[in-house]
């Protein structure tokens, strides 16, 4: 699934720039579709939260992706990328919710830690062997053959997601309702507003995201316009294996971490990757600079990858609002996501990719500072 789900997303930067275009409107394309995705992503959660048909949240979904990825190979008209973009952030926002709550249908609370630990794992083994597959393909054959394998990849998840029988899904323990009590209701919609804890992690997420999403398409174009980096998809590539490579390792730590304690001193961990990224970006851009950069990206990515979900249903146990909340803190990360691509390109524009990974990195920052003053909030998740 972790590659039908991407598509040629993480290629689609230096695919345009060898097309022509400037970093300030690759950036304005990839905000818009990431706007569209953020704003449907909690009504999506809600959906996914009522549905009693939750396998085809993801199969759905992503056979819009691959038919999305596939516009922007035909042309490459500003509107046409945007309007690819849109739809794969808003197929990409259900997918997420929906495999939250195909796991917790199956393993219920009890087991959501550990099973969402080794979702996480194969989930990024996937993206590290679709991105070392797409950056060869690419190498040889170009960019079409990322496309084809993207919607191979689609065709098997469609068969492995129909595998799983629809009676092993548990229709309330999948929306985190109260076990023990058949006849209870789910909470109203204002919980989500009266949960401190889910606030603050929302915004402390929505500022890491701000300064990160940007950092790896940046990167790959200031690798690419240097002159010394003449292969775009491979480079790409390259940058999402390492990553990849490293979050399988941080998302298995991260759920061991959990179990028997809380979440809190995982999310901190990976806020301080940030920084640390930004200031290696700024110092080590080029070939020889991806390894340390991307080990940092995987830190922070991979540990976040359990423990954000894993927080959101602990939290939610028992308001039957888990996919909704989950939705909502992806709406709200989302939006540094999404307006981090733009403001990223746009400052590169004007002063260059090297201060601009600094200042992406320095965000993460306010995220620490958000987790430790609201410390005594989350610590019981």
């Amino acid at each position: 699934m972790a590659d039908m789900q991407s598509g040629i997303g993480p290629f689609v930067g230096v695919f345009l720039l060898q097309h022509g275009w400037a970093s300030g409107m690759i950036g304005t394309a990839m905000t818009v579709g990431n706007v569209a995705g953020m704003l449907i992503t909690t009504p999506v959660g809600a959906a996914i939260d009522a549905s009693t048909r939750k396998r085809l949240w993801v199969i759905i979904p992503g056979m819009t992706v691959v038919a999305a990825s596939s516009i922007i190979l035909l042309r490459q008209s500003f509107w046409a990328v945007t309007v690819s973009q849109i739809a794969t952030s808003i197929a990409g926002a259900a997918i997420v919710p929906a495999v939250t709550g195909i796991t917790l249908g199956i393993v219920r609370q009890r087991g959501f830690n550990r099973q969402n630990g080794l979702n996480q794992a194969f989930n990024h083994a996937g993206n590290m062997a679709g991105a070392a597959l797409s950056g060869y393909l690419g190498w040889q054959f170009g960019y079409v053959a990322v496309f084809l394998l993207s919607a191979l990849f689609g065709v098997i998840t469609i068969a492995c997601v129909l595998m799983i029988p629809p009676r092993s899904i548990n229709d309330r323990a999948a929306r985190g309702s109260k076990e023990d009590d058949p006849e209870s209701r789910p909470s109203a919609l204002r919980v989500l507003l009266k949960h401190k804890p889910l606030l603050v992690l929302a915004l402390a997420l929505a500022a890491f995201h701000l300064g990160s999403a940007a950092i790896v398409p940046l990167y790959g174009m200031a690798a690419v316009s240097d002159g010394h980096t003449t292969n775009g998809p491979s480079f790409v590539a390259a940058t999402i294996v390492i990553a990849q490579g490293v979050m399988i390792v941080a998302s298995v730590l991260g759920m061991r971490a959990a179990e028997g304690r809380n979440y809190w001193p995982i999310l901190l961990v990976s806020f301080l990757a940030l920084p640390l990224r930004g200031v290696l970006a700024f110092f080590l851009t080029g070939w020889w600079g991806v390894v340390p950069v991307q080990i940092l990206d995987g830190v922070g990515a991979g540990l976040q990858s359990v423990a954000v979900p894993g927080m959101v249903a602990r939290s939610l146990n028992g308001t039957g609002r888990v996919n909704l909340a989950q939705g909502a803190v992806i709406t709200i990360q989302g939006a540094g996501a999404a307006l981090s691509p733009a403001l990223g390109g746009w400052i590169a524009q004007w002063i260059g990719f090297a201060p601009t990974f600094l200042l992406l990195g320095g965000l993460g920052l306010l995220s620490v500072a958000l987790w430790v003053a609201f410390g005594a909030a989350v610590k019981h998740y």
